[in-house]
């Protein structure tokens, strides 16, 4: 398996925790009852650490499938190269240290990382374009 694909293969082992991650902390927060039941009335708002997490893992969603499919498409074409290589890593580093950043509520940094995970998707997409 290729580089690129390996880690590609890592990054739906992050999102998998991160959709993971915000349930737990929202069973705690409801109560198992809610969580394993209908849920025809509205839960409670969630506390702070939890809504940080669901907006983390939202914000990983709107990217992973351009990421998914880019790097999918310089597999096929067989184009992964130096620029694939470098913007599979970016990419999954950046959202790697993107978790912790918003679940600690830090600003400007935290963007700042999600720019670097976006500038790995480019150069995924450079030599298949």
């Amino acid at each position: 398996m290729s580089f690129e694909l390996t880690v590609l293969a890592w990054t739906l082992v992050l999102a998998l925790v991160q959709v993971l991650l915000p349930a737990v902390l929202r069973d705690a927060e409801t109560g198992i009852g809610y969580n394993a039941g209908p849920r025809d009335e509205p839960a409670p708002p969630p506390g702070k650490l939890t809504g940080r997490l669901m907006r983390a893992q939202s914000n990983l969603f709107e990217t992973l499938p351009v990421f998914a499919a880019a790097v999918l498409i310089a597999h096929v074409a067989g184009r992964e190269g130096t620029l694939t290589h470098w913007g599979v890593l970016l990419y999954f580093a950046a959202r790697l240290i993107y978790v912790p950043l918003y679940a600690a509520g830090v600003p400007f940094i935290r963007s700042l990382v999600w720019l670097v995970s976006l500038a790995g998707i480019i150069l995924v997409l450079i030599p298949i374009v």
